[in-house]
């Protein structure tokens, strides 16, 4: 499948975006672990999240879906998992799959995980080392620290893990599997990642702390059923904000934007770059949230690099496409993770903007864009990767002439109403 897009003249409206895909994974884990019911509102409805629950369901957890962003989850306790009959199917999840390898290394039966060939090529081997050390039992059925994986059930030990990267996925694997865990367990991150595994530990009824950068758990907590009200996912109110900044007499405000501290790098440099950015009603329950207001810039290229990378990570597709829209050098450094995720996206984001005429050198953990230079419309591939499909739609709207995607099916992992939503800002 593919879409085409051509220059839009100006972007004006209000999106409301569907809910974090990181908070929406982890309210179905912990839900599935506590005592009674979870009600979950503005949940992601989308392919990855969606997996997630195919796999408590599996292993015995009930999920009713109330309507389409509304879900009760009840759950079993910390114990109550069953051994799944079939191989558990992660999709294209790497959330659930490092997760869940945290809960199920410390269950009582033995578990098969795998999900599709995108997934059986992402490295895996950063979470099999720590829960390793915990005691756990875990194989790779290729020898290759990839999955599918092979995980025999065991008693857990904590353990300090001094991590090498600062990776949300990493760190709450370990703390889940630090859930079951005899004493207590710590991961120390270079930098802090997103934090959303131990603010909702510590919301259900865990006890978890910080310190520093050391995050520690305390074993067996008592998990109790909550309300979780999911804010809007900045990953996806991202392309909304870039695309108000870079495209001509262009006002957006993104509604209900989740602004987690850990998450919001995007806001900061778009701040440092020149872009007329302004954050409205602030509120703060679960997760702080705002309405964000963006309005065309003029922007200026800067250097991002250091302990903001993992505060946007999932954010640099769209900063690269925006960088080409501003003046002077933007340079990307520290950022070699992106080479691991659906796509290497280093690669793909620089072919894609070369190939629309951007001023763009890849190097080992990032790029240099000279910005600037209009881009022109091209046929674009996705590889598959919803981040790179939704940032090059951006492109498309920016640039002259006509841009196609193809494998535009793949925002459906994480917002499938991406391109109707897009359209509805377009002046007629």
């Amino acid at each position: 499948m593919s879409v085409i897009f051509t220059k839009a003249n100006n972007l004006k409206g209000e999106i409301d975006i569907p809910g974090d895909k990181s908070i929406s994974h982890r309210s179905v884990m912990l839900g599935a672990l506590a005592k009674g019911t979870t009600e979950v509102e503005h949940f992601l409805d989308a392919a990855d999240c969606n997996s997630t629950i195919k796999c408590f369901n599996a292993m015995g957890i009930e999920v009713e879906k109330k309507d389409e962003d509304k879900i009760i989850i009840h759950g079993k306790g910390l114990h109550g998992l069953k051994e799944s009959e079939q191989a558990l199917n992660v999709g294209n999840s790497g959330t659930t799959i490092r997760l869940l390898s945290g809960i199920l290394s410390a269950q009582d039966f033995n578990s098969r995980i795998s999900g599709d060939d995108s997934i059986c090529r992402r490295p895996m081997g950063r979470i099999i080392k720590p829960l390793t050390m915990m005691g756990a039992d875990i194989k790779s059925k290729e020898n290759n620290d990839c999955s599918p994986l092979f995980i025999n059930g065991k008693k857990l030990n904590g353990i300090d893990y001094i991590s090498p990267i600062a990776s949300a996925q990493v760190k709450s694997a370990i703390l889940f599997a630090g859930m079951y865990a005899e004493g207590e367990t710590s991961v120390t991150e270079p930098y802090i990642s997103r934090n959303h595994s131990e603010k909702m530990i510590s919301y259900f009824g865990g006890n978890i702390r910080q310190d520093g950068t050391k995050c520690i758990i305390t074993p067996y907590p008592h998990l109790e059923g909550q309300k979780v009200i999911v804010p809007g996912d900045i990953s996806s109110a991202a392309y909304f904000m870039v695309a108000g900044l870079i495209t001509e007499g262009s006002e957006i405000l993104v509604k209900n934007v989740g602004i987690n501290p850990t998450r919001d790098g995007l806001i900061e440099v778009i701040k440092e770059m020149g872009g007329d950015i302004e954050l409205l009603n602030m509120k703060d329950e679960m997760e702080p949230c705002a309405d964000i207001l963006c309005k065309s810039s003029n922007l200026k290229g800067i250097t991002i690099g250091g302990s903001i990378i993992p505060r946007l990570i999932d954010e640099i597709p769209i900063i690269a496409v925006m960088a080409c829209f501003a003046e002077g050098q933007t340079i990307i450094k520290d950022a070699q993770e992106l080479k691991v995720k659906e796509s290497n996206r280093i690669d793909v984001i620089v072919e894609n903007l070369q190939r629309m005429g951007a001023d763009i050198t890849p190097t080992d953990d990032g790029m240099i864009i000279n910005g600037g230079k209009p881009l022109k419309g091209a046929v674009l591939g996705s590889r598959h990767d919803h981040r790179v499909a939704m940032s090059f739609a951006i492109a498309g709207l920016a640039a002259e002439g006509k841009t196609e995607i193809i494998g535009s099916e793949c925002v459906n992992i994480s917002y499938p109403a991406f391109y109707r939503d897009l359209e509805s800002l377009m002046q007629k």
